[in-house]
């Protein structure tokens, strides 16, 4: 199971891990938000690296979140050993710090999110691939979400 993060870093590139395609999002302490990013492939050999370094070259960012995925009642599921490894081969790669984000029901909220902007003429049926990093964007603003403390209450003691 992930572990809490006190703080968040000040910026995250996130990854929604996929055995065909590999979401990607970047977002910032500051706003709390995130904003998703195109999508890797996955192949059989394993992911687009120069595509995934060349996200870390262009956003560098001060840590990675890979969206670990679990079952409802909290266990891990299938594919969680492939997320656990490619979060372990990022950290290598990269030599950033790698947190392990809960992924439940990110799908859902992704989902409902690319279902929205459809609605609203901002997507179209042949943007589907980009859900995975609509995923991505979820996981990070999850995370974002999870190691901010809420601000303080006017007069609140510090």
């Amino acid at each position: 199971m992930p572990e809490p993060v006190a703080s968040a870093p000040a910026s995250v590139l996130g990854f929604d891990f996929g055995t065909r395609r590999i979401g990607m999002a970047f977002g910032q302490r500051i706003t709390g938000t995130a904003m998703a990013l195109p999508v890797v492939a996955q192949h059989t050999a394993g992911p687009d690296w120069p595509r995934i370094d060349q996200a870390l070259r262009e956003w560098r960012p001060a840590a990675l979140v890979v969206g670990l995925p679990l079952a409802l009642d909290g266990g891990e599921q299938g594919t969680a050993l492939l997320a656990r490894r490619f979060a372990s081969e990022l950290g290598e790669r990269s030599g950033l710090t790698v947190h392990l984000q809960d992924e439940r029901m990110t799908s859902i909220e992704a989902s409902r999110r690319f279902a929205a902007m459809r609605a609203a003429g901002q997507r179209r049926q042949r943007d589907a691939g980009q859900l995975d990093s609509i995923a991505a964007q979820v996981i990070v603003e999850n995370f974002l979400a999870a190691t901010v403390p809420p601000p303080a209450a006017p007069g609140a003691a510090p």
